[in-house]
């Protein structure tokens, strides 16, 4: 586990802060009404409630919606693993697959469980030096608890040299 964490985890519980970084780094994410629900060293919850901006033709939520949640339930875990590392460590989504299951009216939350799996091969990349690829899985539920779609996420991971500089603000 990352040292720093729990600086980053405290960084993002300010909601305040959160959603300037949201206005700032990631609009669309802003503008959607991203929330974080739950941040820890082995899992994520954010919210995103249905409303007009990320509605589709069919009244419900737009798929793209669901998954800038899904993939932020998986990235706040691995940018946490990543924070203030020395070496820096880079991270990119490099797949993501999806499946539907009933159409979003309401609010729904996106949970990923692979904190700790990420925090392993974080730690590898940086022992090794080796770029590393893991698959998170991110689970949309409804309000009534259904789930209403599942999404997996595929992360790349690589160490830097230890002679690059490079801050992960």
């Amino acid at each position: 586990m990352n040292p720093a964490f729990s600086v980053f985890q405290k960084r993002l519980a300010n909601p305040l802060s959160f959603r300037l970084f949201l206005f700032t780094r990631l609009p669309a994410a802003f503008f959607a009404g991203l929330r974080i629900e739950q941040l820890s060293g082995s899992s994520a919850v954010i919210s995103v409630r249905y409303k007009w901006f990320n509605t589709n033709p069919f009244r419900s939520m737009y798929f793209a919606i669901q998954s800038m949640a899904a993939e932020m339930s998986t990235g706040l875990l691995a940018s946490g693993q990543i924070y203030k590392r020395n070496p820096a460590v880079s991270m990119l989504v490099v797949g993501i697959e999806a499946q539907f299951f009933k159409k979003v009216v309401g609010k729904v939350f996106f949970t990923c469980h692979d904190g700790e799996a990420i925090a392993r091969l974080v730690e590898e990349t940086i022992a090794t030096g080796q770029p590393r690829v893991i698959q998170c899985h991110s689970t949309g539920t409804n309000e009534a608890g259904e789930i209403v779609s599942e999404f997996t996420v595929t992360w790349s991971f690589k160490a830097r040299s230890k002679n690059t500089r490079h801050s992960n603000k």
